[in-house]
This record gives structure tokens, C-alpha cells and sequence, in this order.
């Protein structure tokens, strides 16, 4: 994705948001919102086939702040156990 942010649908954007862990919001409308706990920013995404690359890019930047607050949760759970 990080690559050719082209020609992505949105059941691969949900794919990679399940990994992660994500939450995933389907309101009435044709978008679908991400979010997760401790993020302000939570891309809301149109459905639409293709979603266009500026999209993807943003929902990129949201997975990498996820990842950033997982690794910064596992740090502070792993330091309360000492």
C-alpha cells in the first residue's frame, strides 16, 4: 500500500485494520470510519471502488500512529511488571 497507494478496495483496508486491532465504524453513508483508543485522528475512509490515494495515505498514517501507541502500551505494561 505504502508503495502504489492505487486500485486499493475497502475490504483491504478493513483487512489490515482487523490486524491491527482497529475498530472499524460503518454509519449509514458510504464511508467507513477507523479508529482506536488513545487516537484523535480516525480516517474516515469512502467506500468507493477504487478509494483514492490520498485516502490510503492517511489511513497509513493512522496504522503507523496505531502501531506507535500499541509499542508505547506493551513498553508501560512491560515496566509495571517489574
Amino acid at each position: 500500500m505504502k508503495n502504489n497507494p492505487r486500485g486499493w478496495r475497502i475490504e483491504d483496508l478493513e483487512a489490515v485494520a482487523r490486524a491491527q486491532g482497529v475498530n472499524i465504524r460503518k454509519p449509514s453513508g458510504s464511508h467507513v470510519i477507523f479508529d482506536y483508543s488513545g487516537i484523535v485522528e480516525a480516517p474516515s475512509v469512502p467506500a468507493h471502488r477504487p478509494i483514492k490515494p490520498v485516502y490510503v495515505k492517511a489511513f497509513l498514517a493512522f496504522i503507523e500512529a496505531v502501531r506507535e501507541r500499541q509499542a508505547t502500551e506493551q513498553r508501560e505494561a512491560q515496566e509495571n511488571d517489574r
